[in-house]
Formats: structure tokens, sequence, C-alpha cells
């Protein structure tokens, strides 16, 4: 499907995977990723080396509804068509949802405004056989009611120092949480967190935090010393990786418009 001639273009892939046997997004050198997983389908339907960058490298284990990831093709496959060719050559734990073409300064990564994370608990004395790859098993009950006094105060501009474990590398903690929300169906609690960005392994240490809440073995005000001490020990453990699912991943609309588009708009 490649052109040597045809002009080299930005595409922008929105992806859903069960990261219950890959060790992470990120492809490594010890292990099989996704990104590998997808680069080698892509590479075969394109008929050229692709190399894909993607919005959040997600751990082992870890899930996605919504990651997003961007490459560069001169292959004339339509935008729309990438799911179709690529379901179709993709194991069935990794889906293409949707494809479009973006501009050539569109960056997965670094162009995000807002990511959605959403953690997944099992509480019940034997857990569950259907879902435990995607929900963490808690087998001592949890009070919902302190889980969600303490969730409240996590909405805000923030220094979540305290709420990045080692390995980090991010420039600022300073963070923005608009949505923290925490909801009891019979056995299983669903946690969402939403924000500008996270740390590294943030949204997990969230969720051990409020785990430990809930069995009332931590306070309420337990994110509140964090932001005035900074002290990762003023948290709880970091959850398990596989009750965590990235969502959904939002970019500003104005990082879709087309130099083409806009000269239109201004000629017009």
């Amino acid at each position: 499907m490649r052109n040597e001639t045809s002009p080299l273009r930005r595409m922008l892939l929105t992806v859903e995977y069960d990261g219950t046997i890959y060790s992470g997004w990120q492809r490594q050198y010890n292990g099989l990723a996704v990104q590998q997983v997808l680069e080698e389908a892509l590479s075969n339907a394109c008929g050229e080396n692709i190399v894909i960058t993607g919005a959040s490298r997600t751990d082992a284990g870890v899930h996605a509804l919504g990651q997003a990831c961007h490459f560069d093709t001169r292959c004339r496959i339509p935008p729309e068509k990438y799911p179709f060719v690529l379901n179709t050559m993709l194991p069935r734990d990794i889906r293409v949802l949707s494809g479009r073409e973006v501009p050539a300064d569109f960056h997965a990564r670094f162009m995000t405004c807002g990511k959605t994370y959403t953690y997944r608990i099992i509480n019940s004395r034997h857990g569950s056989a259907i879902k435990r790859n995607t929900h963490v098993h808690i087998p001592v009950p949890m009070d919902l009611a302190p889980m969600q006094e303490a969730a409240a105060t996590l909405l805000g501009t923030h220094d979540y120092a305290a709420f990045q474990a080692s390995g980090g590398t991010a420039k600022t903690t300073i963070r923005t949480i608009t949505r923290a929300d925490i909801q009891q169906n019979g056995d299983e609690f669903i946690l969402t967190v939403e924000g500008d960005a996270f740390l590294y392994n943030m949204v997990r240490i969230i969720a051990g935090t409020l785990i430990e809440i809930g069995q009332h073995r931590r306070d309420t005000d337990a994110f509140l010393k964090a932001y005035e001490t900074l002290d990762r020990l003023a948290l709880g453990v970091t959850a398990p990786p596989h009750g965590l699912e990235l969502t959904e991943v939002r970019y500003p609309e104005a990082a879709y418009i087309m130099p083409e588009n806009i000269r239109w708009h201004q000629d017009d």
C-alpha cells in the first residue's frame, strides 16, 4: 500500500487492549509489549517500517479502552480504514477503534489536555473468576462513605509529589484533578479519576490509599496530609496494575486542525 511519491502523513489511532499478557505499552527487550504488536501489524499493512508514539506508557497488566498513538506513513490506506485492516491482523486482545489524519506537528503524548482512568475492585470473600484480570480482589470489607469523603479532597490543583512512585521523571508535580469519583454496585467498587495529566503510578497510589481508607486503616484526610508533607509515606500502598484502565485521552480541538483547513478559512 506504500507509494514512494505519496506525501508523508501523520495518523492518529485509538486503541483498546487487555494488558494481561503484555509487559506494558512501551516496546521492551525483555517482554512482549502492545506497541511492538501494533507496530508489526502496521508495518505489514503499510509495507514500511512504522514506529508509533503512545499517549501513555501503561505498565504491565494495565488495560486501555482509549489509548491514543500517532505514526507517520506514506501508505495510502484511508485513515478510517485502519481499524478494518489492522483488526484482521492483530490478536483478539488488541483492537483499533478509530483512525484519523492529524497535522504533521501533532503529538499523541505531549499535546494531551486531559486523561480519564478507571480503577476496578471486587470486594468479596472469594473474588471473581470472570473479572479476575480486570478487577483487583480485596477480601476485607470496605466502607464506601469514608472513601468518597477522601476522594473529594483530590479535586483541584495541588502539588502531587507524594503521589509519584520512584522512577518518575516528571519536570513538575503540579497537577489538576477535575473528577475523583468512587461508586459501589454490590461487591464492585469503581474509581474514576480525570485530570490534565498524571504522575507515574499516581492513580494506583490513589486507589491503594482509598482501599486502606475504606478498611479504616487510614484516615480520610490522608490526601490533605500528603499535599502538606509531600511525603510518599503519607499515602497507602500502590494498588496492583490489573485493576487499572486508561479510559480516555483528550486533546484540544485545535490540535486536529489541518493546515489546509486553516488556509481555506483564511481565503474564505
